[in-house]
């Protein structure tokens, strides 16, 4: 079974960078709300490296800290990001 997105976590909007946002690795992505949930979710405009990314418990851990983690590590790995 699909594993969903955790409600206020967000760790996958704010550790990569997305640089067809201009959106630099560790700041909170500006399409956030004050939910932590994403404006762009569901849209065209929204970047095929964000809607190509789906929660899994390796890369959401059991919570936002571990997540946050995760991510940085793999950013680190592969940079320049999307």
């Amino acid at each position: 079974s699909a594993l969903s997105c955790r409600s206020g976590c967000a760790a996958c909007c704010i550790a990569p960078s997305i640089s067809s946002l201009n959106k630099a690795a560790g700041v909170p992505c500006q399409h956030l709300d004050a939910a932590l949930r994403c404006r762009l979710f569901g849209q065209p405009e929204r970047p095929a490296c964000c809607s190509g990314l789906q929660p899994s418990l390796e890369m959401c851990g059991e919570n936002q800290e571990q997540a946050l983690t995760w991510l940085e590590n793999l950013e680190n790995l592969t940079r320049p990001g999307c």
